[in-house]
């Protein structure tokens, strides 16, 4: 059961890792092929994403399954690139959660995500999205509910992805995000309350 503190929770900081050291560990990542985000609805300019855990039966099939068929999967497994990697490997070693997708999700510069929901994709309803940024700069902006969340690189940070939220690259570099969906559970639920960094909204003032 989900702390009743938590029910307004819109971000919150856990933890926080050594940036260059992410950096470094995509060098050959950033060479290979990526995938352009298939839902043109939701974004303006250039968003692309490289899949490095993705449902078991994708992992010999195109990418755009690999990146985008993570709805209903119970069986993950990690691809080569992730295997290749200590640094990520050791990163998501951290997280003592069950790990479902995990993304590298790449924003280029003066692209924008437009407002929109992950229906269901927030710590109340079992699931929860994390973000590190690895790669970003100062003109970049990712809202919540109207809060501006002051992610910077190397942090790991909670986000409820069931309400409105956006991202704008008003800068001349991409932004690179390490994006991991993961389940609930009672060590998640005690990163989440003893943060010092939480951002709140209040049920009332929701959209």
């Amino acid at each position: 059961m989900i702390a009743n503190s938590l029910s307004d929770l819109t971000a919150c900081k856990i933890n926080e890792f050594d940036t260059e050291a992410l950096r470094q560990s995509i060098s050959l990542i950033r060479t290979l092929n990526w995938t352009k985000h298939v839902n043109r609805r939701v974004n303006s300019g250039g968003w692309d994403i490289f899949p490095l855990r993705v449902p078991s039966h994708t992992i010999n099939q195109h990418p755009i399954q690999q990146c985008f068929n993570i709805e209903n999967n119970t069986e993950w497994c990690n691809t080569k690139p992730l295997s290749n990697t200590n640094t990520l490997l050791q990163v998501l070693a951290t997280l003592h959660c069950p790990l479902e997708s995990v993304r590298l999700m790449r924003l280029f510069p003066r692209a924008h995500i437009k407002p929109h929901q992950d229906q269901g994709l927030s710590v109340n309803n079992g699931k929860a999205r994390l973000h590190i940024p690895i790669e970003s700069n100062d003109r970049l902006s990712f809202v919540v509910n109207n809060h501006v969340i002051p992610m910077k690189t190397g942090e790991l940070w909670y986000i409820n992805a069931d309400q409105i939220h956006e991202v704008i690259n008003h800068g001349k570099t991409s932004r690179i995000n390490l994006v991991i969906d993961c389940l609930t559970n009672d060590w998640l639920i005690g990163q989440l309350m003893k943060s010092k960094h939480k951002i709140n909204s209040p049920i009332a003032c929701r959209n």
